[in-house]
């Protein structure tokens, strides 16, 4: 079957846009002409809304577990081996049929981007229409962002670059640098014809038709950011078959590419001028608030020229019937019994979250922190603490959603999740510039662009922070942590962790953190284990007393209530924490390709990496 050897069907797209194929029109006509060439594209976008593609399936199970986010409910189920470094070749979540698997739905929406990029190639005047090259370039940067988000997930996939054919239907997974070195070819190409976040014009000239003005259409900007995400991961460390070794069933070691068309002294200072484009274009920033940054996202405010620069384009929009996407539905903070929720669902969110000890390591300045750590929930139309084992990202709450959340009867609340913002231009410009030129001028003031707004109202602590750092490997490691502290619950984490080759020390480092949280030992020592908390005054949070050192005994006023033993281990229990990771980590970096796919695929497809 096509879709189980990769060829898949594009039935489960068009259930959500119905466009006629250029197979019933003639190409030269759809490819040439802006209205019906912008079609087929749509007929890509819709790709990520497929019931088990990213909206699902990939969007709600990759990322986790880090040394920052975890699975909440965290048990002995398939659900956990799947996010804690264990997935069943036969997992109940990922090895569905036809088209109903992430792998398949991807390579679907990789299959309709190869034919409008063969009929754009035969067919449309890249050279002088602006219009047409830009949705040609929007095109290719989406087949970037599918296979990057394959090889983050699955490691060495299928290189599928023209459309299939009866001799190509079956194909056997390639290197991942030869995809590497395809789709960074791609976005050079693709920049230059792409306009700035809500811009009108490219290098090839004016546009009347594509346009920037919204972040669910590609921009320069992000393109830019895409190139770099991708240099970093093609020129970092990651669990690698022997060379020539791929498919045929190679343990593999962490390792960096032996191609030296993708060393890091090659890619890097591309990729840091495409990233001082971003910068000095003066068309995103980051916005001044964090806390607005995410009420804004949770508000469905998709305006380019701000700090998004891309989310991923599900259909409808708050006030659109046909909303797709179950971002809030899966991440956002609790909510049981509530009327937050409408009348569809009696509890939603709180699929994961932050660790129980990553809201200690922020420091007490930093606005980040109750943002995106949240130790409470809605019970009952009310905010009320939640267990010190399950906490919330604050960033996305059903609460701050001013359209209703559900489409009637379904579990789609059409937020658009993030997928790049500006911040993560600014930090990984200056982990380039680090590891280039060392802490230069420009690197330090990239990060103190970000952590200034962590500590707004506080610059100065901001300031002394950034320029206490000396040294190439103090900056290097403040990089580390800032990526942490900022994007939480965006799920960068992993991809970060296993390029740096710091997963498995993260993840083993993690556990014994979390047991001396249990018993208050360590860095825990001065708290006592109890807390008291109240609703707080504007009845949209709790206050919590007894989360930092010294607050031991009750606080002053009226309304706190005592939870005696809120931190012990039989609270956060070593059956828990044992779940953050059930096998080595750096042996297990990649899931499977599962069964479904194994096993149709004429023998051709083969799992490494000990599956």
């Amino acid at each position: 079957m096509l879709i189980a050897t990769v060829a898949v069907s594009l039935i489960s797209c068009e259930d959500f846009l119905d466009v006629q194929s250029p197979s019933t029109q003639d190409a030269a006509t759809v490819f040439a002409n802006y209205t019906l060439a912008e079609q087929e594209v749509f007929s890509i976008h819709t790709c990520f809304s497929a019931t088990n593609s990213y909206r699902g399936r990939f969007l709600p199970w990759y990322g986790f577990n880090t040394d920052i986010e975890w699975y909440n409910a965290g048990g002995d189920d398939a659900k956990t081996q799947l996010v804690a470094y264990n997935p069943n070749v036969n997992d109940d979540q990922m090895n569905g049929s036809s088209s109903s698997n992430p792998f398949s739905d991807i390579y679907s929406g990789i299959e309709r981007a190869n034919l409008a990029i063969e009929g754009m190639d035969s067919f449309a005047d890249l050279e002088h229409d602006a219009d047409l090259a830009a949705l040609y370039a929007e095109v290719l940067t989406l087949r970037a962002m599918f296979y990057y988000d394959l090889t983050k997930a699955w490691g060495d996939v299928p290189a599928r670059f023209e459309p299939i054919t009866s001799t190509t239907i079956y194909k056997p997974k390639a290197s991942r640098d030869e995809i590497f070195k395809q789709i960074l070819s791609d976005l050079k190409k693709a920049i230059p014809m792409l306009p700035y976040p809500n811009a009108g014009s490219t290098d090839i000239g004016q546009l009347s038709s594509y346009s920037a003005k919204s972040v669910d259409r590609v921009n320069k900007c992000f393109a830019e950011g895409l190139y770099a995400r991708i240099a970093l991961q093609a020129a970092g460390f990651a669990l690698r078959p022997d060379d020539g070794q791929v498919g045929t069933g190679d343990l593999g070691t962490v390792r960096r590419t032996n191609d030296p068309e993708l060393d890091a002294a090659v890619l890097y200072p591309k990729a840091l001028e495409y990233l001082k484009d971003a910068i000095t274009s003066g068309t995103c920033h980051l916005i001044p608030d964090y806390k607005t940054l995410w009420y804004n996202v949770n508000n469905f405010d998709l305006n380019a020229g701000n700090e998004l620069l891309f989310c991923i384009p599900f259909g409808g929009n708050a006030n659109n019937k046909d909303l797709r996407g179950r971002w809030n539905y899966t991440f956002a903070m609790r909510v049981e019994n509530s009327t937050i929720l409408g009348n569809t669902h009696t509890k939603a969110g709180g699929t994961a979250g932050p660790t129980p000890n990553f809201w200690f390591k922020y420091d007490s300045k930093d606005v980040r922190r109750d943002v995106t750590c949240a130790n409470w929930f809605w019970s009952e139309g009310a905010p009320a603490v939640a267990g010190i084992n399950t906490w919330y990202f604050g960033k996305f709450r059903f609460d701050w959603m001013v359209a209703r959340p559900f489409t009637a009867g379904a579990n789609d609340d059409g937020i658009k999740p993030v997928v790049m913002r500006y911040a993560d231009i600014l930090l990984m410009a200056a982990e380039i510039e680090n590891e280039l030129n060392g802490p230069t001028t420009d690197a330090k003031n990239w990060l103190l662009e970000v952590r200034s707004r962590a500590f707004r109202g506080n610059e100065s602590a901001a300031v002394d922070y950034v320029n206490s750092l000396g040294g190439k490997e103090a900056f290097f490691n403040a990089i580390v942590d800032e990526r942490a502290f900022e994007f939480c619950g965006e799920f960068l984490r992993k991809a970060d962790l296993i390029r740096w080759n710091k997963l498995g020390k993260a993840l083993e480092a993690e556990k014994a953190d979390l047991i001396a949280l249990a018993s208050l030992s360590g860095d825990y020592a001065a708290l006592s284990g109890n807390i008291w908390w109240k609703v707080n005054e504007a009845g949209d949070g709790v206050d919590i007393y007894g989360l930092q050192d010294g607050e031991v005994a009750a606080p002053a006023g009226d309304g706190w209530k005592a939870v005696d033993g809120y931190i012990s281990p039989s609270k956060l229990k070593d059956e828990k924490i044992g779940y953050l990771y059930l096998k080595d980590p750096d042996s297990r970096q990649f899931w499977p390709i599962f069964d479904y796919v194994v096993t149709n695929s004429q023998d051709i497809i083969v799992n490494d990496y000990g599956y």
